[in-house]
């Protein structure tokens, strides 16, 4: 008897996707207030909280994605310049919705920040797929080590002019400086951005960035080899419980911190994608329990039309005022403190607008998935 394999569809990766843009819109919305449960902010510094988790669980979905999306063009079949085309074309858009999102809404050029989190995303998927189409599978796994250990080294004993070997602080690490010699990001690293993704997003750390996305592509690629089974779960599981300790190990040494996106950051969160996807795959492909995860499904369907979107509704919500003079104040901070703050507390009531600007955006997504309407880049 032939063992079951899978599609070219992998609906737990839809809702592995879908959780992710529920929890960024969950920690983008929170994230607002003065007063935060811990777990819905970022780390000040090293560390990771389950909100550092939600970027790199981005890029490794875009690995995974990518190891189904390009399968006929690793093999053989290099399909020519077309697909380099569409890998260019999709990373050039994703870089340019990006500063179109960091300008807005007034785009001041002077200031505006060149890299953020769809640009990394764009340039990292691009890289990535340039080792997939270019790279036999020991080479991609080769330069990913030689990325991490690169990174490692370099942040951790290249001198930078002015500070010498300055124990990754905030303004005195090689990322930074690099950063501020290309893009003249002078503020890259301060606490104060908006965006609860996190800030920043530079141009150097995109190189480790890029591992992650190419260990999400490794475990596609393992998958799509595997029969549907739970075997194969637990496969995803070890590999994650590895990856976690690895990246805890590495730690000691080379901080887990976002903001640097640390060699031990890749691997700590590798591993926490690892054990999601597994939980979502055991569920839904071996075992088919798939109502639960339709919800997520369809936020996943249309992921990075949500995500803009969503961004876009907080700028509004923040650079909108609803008075003016001395009683001036936004319309974010009048809808939390009229409607949640007086009977729900501080931290419970941010929690509350946020649980239910993530039910007001899925409403939205289900009314487009019930027309079809689906928004790919």
């Amino acid at each position: 008897m032939l063992e079951p394999k899978l599609s070219l569809r992998l609906t737990s990766l839809d809702v592995f996707r879908g959780i992710t843009i529920a929890g960024m819109i969950l920690v983008n919305q929170a994230g607002l207030a003065d007063e935060v449960y811990q777990p819905l902010l970022h780390s000040e510094w090293n560390g990771c909280t389950p909100t550092d988790l939600v970027f790199p669980f981005f890029l490794f979905i875009v690995g995974v994605a990518m190891a189904f999306s390009l399968a006929k063009h690793t093999k053989g079949n290099r399909g020519g310049g077309s697909i380099y085309w569409r890998v260019g074309r999709r990373c050039c858009l994703l870089f340019a919705l990006g500063l179109l999102l960091n300008g807005f809404p007034t785009y001041n050029f002077s200031t505006i920040r060149v890299m953020g989190v769809l640009q990394r995303i764009g340039l990292a998927y691009l890289l990535a797929a340039l080792v997939v189409l270019n790279l036999p599978r020991r080479g991609q796994w080769i330069l990913a080590a030689l990325l991490l250990v690169g990174y490692w080294v370099a942040m951790s004993f290249v001198p930078v002019p002015g500070y010498g070997i300055d124990h990754l602080t905030r303004s005195g690490n090689l990322g930074a400086y690099i950063d501020r010699l290309i893009i003249g990001t002078q503020h890259l690293y301060r606490l104060d951005s908006f965006n609860s993704m996190g800030d920043p997003e530079g141009l150097f750390g995109t190189l480790s960035a890029t591992a992650t996305v190419l260990a999400g592509y490794f475990s596609g690629e393992w998958l799509r080899i595997q029969p549907v089974k739970s075997r194969t779960s637990l496969g995803l599981v070890l590999s994650g419980i590895g990856c976690l300790l690895a990246g805890w190990v590495w730690g000691e040494t080379f901080p887990i911190n976002k903001k640097l996106w640390t060699s031990s950051y890749v691997l700590f969160t590798a591993g926490w994608a690892l054990l999601l996807l597994a939980t979502c795959y055991e569920l839904i492909e071996v075992r088919r329990l798939r109502r639960w995860g339709k919800p997520f499904e369809i936020m996943g369907l249309n992921a990075i039309f949500v995500f803009i979107a969503s961004v876009v509704a907080i700028k509004i919500l923040i650079n909108t005022y609803v008075r003016t003079g001395n009683r001036a104040t936004t319309i974010y901070a009048w809808v939390y403190e009229h409607l949640f703050l007086p009977w729900a507390g501080a931290k419970n009531g941010s929690l509350l607008f946020a649980i239910v600007t993530v039910l007001f955006w899925w409403l939205i997504l289900y009314g487009m998935y019930r027309q079809r309407w689906f928004v790919k880049i």
